[in-house]
């Protein structure tokens, strides 16, 4: 059943993230909270810019024209960053320079939608004293200069505020931030807490990679359904973490410039840099690595429809740090399509297909519970139809729930009626109702005009959902 393993672990490392059994997909280490002191300009900028500061003071991003006002006096620090080499440091520039530079950006955007609701147009030149020590640290990092999912919003924002404690989000503050208020905290901290599980994930999908028997499998996969369990145990406590009606607070500043022409038109010149716009992606959950990581694992990568959505979802990878990108390419080529599905039908192993069944019902739940906070953060609060990654809000994620839905469909015709490890019966009705659901939320949003909060109460209808 086994072939040998062709991972080398070295692959997946930067020396910031190492992706592992035992870091998952979080840093090494906690990443650095406070630039050193030859830093303290742009420090104290970034501690001055969020609408709310730490100290209950209204900042620059509360005042119109503050933050420009302050990258106007702000030094150009390029040669400064040139001579960085610790990777901790050039993270914590890099975390700075993106905030700073969706923070200027975006301001104007911010500002008209308190004044009517609606994104207004963003600036479109980065002046040259961020533009430049930006690209500069980007390229020390191999990542695109536009605020991030890895090293800059989430996974390398972290400050734990009792170093004792583990990832919770209630033990975890941010390092810079955009609104100051609790809710994004919660948003974004979130996304780190259900990432303390991804070590048990990955350790699950290299023991399988090792196992040559259906003991052995059914052990990996027996690991992988318990890691999913409490990912989406913790991914349901966003509900409490972040309050929808907050969400509007701080969701402008990480709007992407690409997919987003309404308030970016043709891009943004980085002055200093080129004369010509460039177009990068905003910061999205779907650039965790959880779920693209299970997708491949399981299979669910076999079912992805042959159409834009899913190129979107391709075209992530890219905005991953290189390492994590080798991770997920060669799991893939470990994989395949179907290496999984496969060898538990040839292996006539209806145990290993069973743990296959609940992991892709955790996989539908992690995907659903997402598809709620759309339907409640996004689409109940504004009738702009991107999500922050420049994607259409009422499309994509759907896209992915049918390819799920679509593989349980095959598990579960090869799982015995009368089967000693779950109730066919009940989950095939599951399965089902799961089908009905998202085909009764499409046909509401065929149109313009759909009811947010009428697509979102079909969840209790259907007793599916999340909150």
């Amino acid at each position: 059943m086994s072939k040998p393993i062709k991972l080398n672990l070295e692959n997946y490392s930067d020396n910031f993230f190492e992706v592992n059994h035992i870091n998952g997909f979080l840093p090494k280490n906690s990443p650095l909270a406070v630039l050193p002191k030859k830093y303290t300009e742009l420090q104290v900028l970034i501690d001055e810019m969020p609408i709310k500061k730490d100290d209950g003071t209204d900042g620059l991003l509360s005042k119109r024209g503050g933050i420009e006002e302050a990258v106007s006096n702000l030094s150009n620090l390029k040669h400064l960053v040139c001579e960085e080499e610790d990777i901790f440091l050039i993270q914590a520039l890099f975390r700075a320079y993106s905030f700073l530079t969706s923070a200027y950006l975006l301001a104007p955007a911010h500002f008209n939608y308190i004044d009517t609701k609606k994104y207004g147009k963003a600036h479109n030149i980065l002046p040259s004293q961020i533009a430049e020590p930006f690209v500069i640290v980007s390229k020390k990092l191999d990542v695109y200069p536009f605020i991030d999912y890895h090293y800059s919003y989430s996974l390398g924002n972290y400050v734990k505020i009792d170093k004792t404690k583990g990832y919770e989000w209630e033990n975890l503050g941010m390092a810079a931030k955009f609104s100051g208020m609790d809710d994004e905290r919660g948003f974004i901290m979130l996304h780190v807490d259900i990432n303390q599980h991804s070590p048990q994930l990955i350790g699950s999908i290299l023991d399988f990679l090792k196992s040559d028997n259906n003991e052995s499998v059914n052990k990996s996969l027996s690991k992988c359904l318990s890691a999913m369990r409490n990912i989406n145990e913790r991914r349901q406590i966003m509900w409490q973490a972040s309050r929808w009606k907050h969400y509007n607070d701080f969701r402008v500043f990480i709007m992407g410039i690409k997919g987003n022409d309404e308030i970016f038109g043709e891009g943004v010149i980085y002055e200093g840099v080129s004369d010509k716009p460039v177009q990068y992606r905003g910061q999205t959950g779907a650039q965790d690595n959880i779920i693209p990581t299970a997708d491949i694992f399981t299979g669910v990568i076999g079912y992805y429809p042959t159409n834009d959505l899913t190129k979107y979802l391709l075209d992530l990878r890219s905005y991953r740090p290189k390492c994590i990108q080798n991770f997920l390419s060669d799991i893939k080529d470990e994989m395949g399509d179907s290496r999984l599905f496969d060898n538990l039908k040839k292996s006539n192993n209806e145990e290993g297909l069973c743990l296959l069944f609940q992991i892709l019902d955790e996989i539908y739940y992690f995907r659903n519970g997402h598809w709620q906070f759309v339907q409640k953060y996004i689409m109940a609060n504004t009738k702009y139809a991107k999500a922050t990654g420049g994607t259409p809000i009422i499309s994509w994620i759907p896209n992915q729930i049918t390819a799920v839905l679509n593989y349980m469909s095959d598990v579960i015709d090869l799982i015995p009626v009368d089967s000693n490890y779950i109730d066919r019966s009940s989950n095939l009705d599951s399965l089902n109702k799961k089908r009905d659901l998202l085909t009764k939320q499409l046909q509401l949003l065929h149109g313009d005009n759909y009811n947010a909060d009428e697509v979102f109460s079909l969840n209790k209808k259907m007793n599916l959902n999340d909150d």
